[in-house]
């Protein structure tokens, strides 16, 4: 614990000394027993503020997915360890790294007694957090020193890289949908059942025979093609340099499996040392998980994609390279097209490299 002496503390003390160089000056009795009142009440006040800080002990509860740079609602827990003794005015604040953004202030914390508080909590940056430090600080009772304890929970904390858009993901978005939908226009091209003509449907599927024995509109229908997988290839031959590139190119991949998923389109993840497929086999939640702890590599080969099929992304800083290697249909974002997108407007979507 930490004492810091605040102003009033400042100038009760000051006024200690100079009542106490007056009765030093004219003897007086009663002015020393002022002085020992005075300096009795400054001890009594470092005890107890000191007491009301013992014995605290703090839990945090998170969710189990937190992305970055999106606020999330977890639980304090603060105990009082004390069985008699409760604790007054505490304020409890978090180190940047904690994610507690709004400071929590207690007027009392019974002795024994256990307090669940939601918080908000915001991560600025992924990855993982193995430390969170939080400070319990109060000036009880005459405000005359604030102490301050230092808590670090040990515990792993794995931030998803931000799933919201930024300027130019939603429009490379669009774009996939887009293409994805044109691709599919038109039915399939194998018989699946003969059904009762529905409103609005096209007649030139209307199978006449089975209408005219049944006397009803009948539909010939036609199994629908294999919906078309989405492959996005995350480039981790990435230089010091390009370190703020390849954040973004994180966030772009992370934005785009995140908002596929909630589609339902098939997904395929690929980068230089892994390869998931959503939901084929595993969540997504797999592919963040792995995006949160991913960092750049040198010496890597490139992977040659195996599914001409496939509407192919790749985000990678050497656009001619990953061509070069074999992504020729793939829609290739490289180190121009997130260089300076804060200052883009969100109508300026990344372009083909």
């Amino acid at each position: 614990m930490r004492p810091q002496v605040t102003r009033t503390g400042l100038l009760f003390t000051l006024t200690i000394l100079l009542v106490g160089l007056a009765a030093l000056v004219s003897a007086n009795n009663l002015i020393f027993l002022l002085v020992a009142s005075l300096l009795a009440t400054l001890l009594i006040s470092g005890f107890i503020s000191r007491l009301g800080l013992a014995g605290l002990e703090l839990d945090l509860e998170l969710p189990d997915h937190i992305p970055a740079r999106r606020k999330v609602t977890g639980h304090l827990i603060l105990k009082n360890k004390k069985p008699w003794v409760p604790s007054f005015s505490i304020h409890l604040t978090g180190a940047p790294e904690s994610g507690l953004t709004t400071p929590l202030y207690l007027p009392i914390i019974p002795g024994g007694a256990t307090i669940r508080e939601p918080v908000e909590l915001l991560f600025t940056r992924r990855g993982l957090y193995r430390e969170n430090a939080f400070f319990f600080t109060s000036r009880f009772p005459f405000g005359f020193t604030q102490r301050r304890a230092q808590v670090r929970l040990v515990r792993d904390v794995l931030v998803y890289p931000s799933i919201d858009p930024q300027p130019g993901f939603e429009d490379l978005l669009s774009a996939v949908a887009g293409e994805l939908e044109s691709s599919q226009q038109g039915r399939g091209h194998d018989f699946y059942r003969i059904r009762p003509y529905e409103i609005l449907e096209s007649s030139r599927h209307v199978d006449w025979k089975a209408t005219a024995h049944t006397g009803d509109l009948q539909i010939r229908e036609f199994a629908r093609e294999q919906d078309q997988i989405v492959t996005i290839f995350l480039d981790l031959e990435v230089s010091d340099a390009e370190d703020a590139w390849f954040e973004k190119a994180v966030d772009c991949s992370t934005f785009l499996v995140w908002r596929l998923s909630l589609q339902s389109i098939r997904t395929r993840f690929v980068t230089q040392r892994c390869e998931f497929h959503v939901p084929d086999s595993g969540s997504v939640y797999t592919i963040l998980r792995y995006l949160a702890r991913v960092a750049p590599s040198q010496g890597l080969e490139l992977p040659i994609p195996d599914d001409d099929s496939s509407f192919q992304i790749a985000l990678s800083a050497n656009a001619a390279r990953v061509v070069e290697a074999g992504w020729v249909r793939a829609r290739v974002l490289g180190i121009h097209d997130f260089t300076g997108a804060d200052e883009r407007s969100s109508q300026d979507g990344p372009s083909a490299g």
